[in-house]
């Protein structure tokens, strides 16, 4: 038995019905490393994860923890021998506190009853800290960003000090400032002999805190490899069976004609006196770091919160957004960068989800035109080539790709002049973003425009005309296309 291994899956197979979902995988997590976890979605990584985590129970195969074969019957089994994850889709309970839902179900109690408050929050303090993290230990989850509650979610798997730690995704939400910080955290667990299983779309990430990168691909091993030894090309080659084309789809030329003009948009503690002019058929990048208002002024632009002062004009005429509804009149339609929690409703169906937005515009009085809904619905379901068995599928059971796909597809039927998008191509693999690319040229093509936010700086620079970067709820500065990099706009941002 070799010391240095810490996990071994060998030839591990998961069948659902209809579904081959991992076959004869295999995977060597040694101590002291990362060990990244590639592929597209649908490739097997969320399953095999929850095979390891105890969700699911492998049908075929051996997994050996520390030399000893394990087949966890759920994820308390497997917090209690040593392994823990950071789940991609997050879970808090929003009503109860920071430091109440780090120690949940592990509170320190008087006579087995009580719980000690004092100490609970000096324990939660202690592990937030350790990532050099300013959150309240005693502020309700509610109240916390998206990006907030990821990094509590982080601290949460690391409060365990397990060997292995699973990281689905766990920068999926956070900006470059706390990639660094989390990163900071990795060497470290390295330094311990801990061991890391790392999943992230983000290849960048992988290239720069992997040690080996194991591929899957429709649920079967492809190959693993140093990460010294692969080129982005070639990673994206084994993700997915082909040699990828140019990554960013550029083909769209701005018009000199403003199609929006926003002056002075200012919401206190938010963001103050921001102003740009959206042309027609632009993508207009926006960068910031957490809590720089990016993402606060996009739901301000579609009226989820109003501004305390600010003008907003289209095709020149002055124009009011106070809510949703306003937005969408005036042809504005808004990817918000949560998916599953603003952009779904998980327990309907696809069809029920594309044609959400429509349903005025399909119902005469009371009556649902039923035909018309499902032609529109399948257009859009072959437009962006959703994966789904009908268009009676639960969305909850997509792949996240597919699942952005479903959100285009809901807004697109409002036939929006004005896309905003928040985090577009977040959590999904390299062939569904390249998809979602080429959508946004082709749509720009035609005289619309996109206004994007996104904290992946090679898309924000592959994919913008114009990048205006926020900071501290500023407007910092401006850049065109040709003359951004990642040093001039971090420059700007930090």
């Amino acid at each position: 038995m070799d010391d240095n291994i810490l996990l071994e899956v060998k030839n591990v197979s998961k069948t659902f019905p209809g579904v081959r979902a991992l076959d004869k995988v295999k995977l060597t997590l040694r101590k002291g490393t990362v060990h990244a976890l590639c592929g597209e979605n649908g490739a097997g990584k969320s399953t095999l994860m929850h095979v390891l985590m105890g969700v699911y129970r492998k049908d075929d195969g051996e997994i050996l923890f520390k030399g000893h074969p394990v087949d966890f019957r759920s994820p308390r089994q497997a917090l209690a021998q040593g392994i823990s994850i950071v789940e991609q889709e997050l879970s808090p309970i929003p009503d109860m506190t920071v430091a109440e839902n780090l120690f949940l179900g592990r509170e320190p109690v008087n006579q087995k009853v009580f719980v000690k408050y004092a100490e609970l929050n000096a324990q939660a303090s202690r592990v937030l800290q350790d990532l050099n993290l300013n959150i309240d230990p005693t502020r309700k989850m509610r109240t916390l960003s998206l990006a907030e509650t990821q990094l509590v979610e982080i601290a949460k798997a690391l409060s365990y000090n397990s060997d292995v730690i699973i990281m689905d995704e766990p920068t999926s939400a956070i900006g470059d400032k706390e990639v660094d910080r989390l990163f900071s955290v990795i060497t470290r667990l390295k330094k311990q002999d801990k061991g890391i299983i790392y999943v992230s779309h983000r290849l960048e990430e992988i290239f720069t805190i992997a040690d080996e990168v194991t591929v899957l691909r429709d649920g079967k091993y492809i190959s693993t490899e140093k990460t010294q030894s692969l080129d982005r090309a070639k990673l994206i080659s084994l993700m997915i069976g082909r040699k990828m084309e140019e990554e960013f789809v550029k083909n769209n030329i701005p018009a000199d004609e403003a199609l929006l003009v926003a002056k002075n948009f200012t919401k206190a503690g938010q963001f103050k006196n921001i102003h740009f002019a959206l042309k027609k058929g632009e993508v207009l990048g926006i960068f910031g770091l957490m809590g720089s208002g990016r993402s606060e002024f996009l739901h301000a632009l579609f009226g989820v919160e109003s501004p305390d002062r600010g003008e907003l004009f289209l095709n020149g005429a002055p124009v009011q957004i106070n809510k949703p509804s306003d937005a969408i009149e005036h042809g504005i339609a808004y990817v918000t960068e949560d998916r599953k929690e603003t952009g779904l409703v998980l327990t309907s169906s696809v069809k029920e989800n594309i044609s959400l937005t429509s349903l005025k515009r399909l119902t005469n009085l009371v009556l649902l035109n039923s035909r018309q809904e499902q032609q529109d619905v399948t257009e859009m379901v072959e437009r962006f080539r959703v994966k789904t068995p009908s268009l009676r599928q639960l969305v909850v059971n997509l792949s996240g790709g597919n699942q952005q796909k479903v959100v285009l597809g809901k807004w697109l039927l409002t036939h929006p002049k004005i896309l905003l998008f928040d985090e577009p191509t977040r959590g999904i693999d390299v062939g569904a973003k390249r998809e979602i690319y080429n959508f946004i040229s082709d749509y720009t093509n035609q005289g619309s425009a996109v206004i994007m936010v996104s904290s992946e700086l090679p898309e924000i620079i592959g994919m913008s005309d114009r990048i205006l970067v926020f900071r501290r709820g500023e407007l910092a500065g401006e850049l065109r296309r040709g003359e951004a990099t990642q040093e001039s706009i971090m420059h700007l941002a930090v």
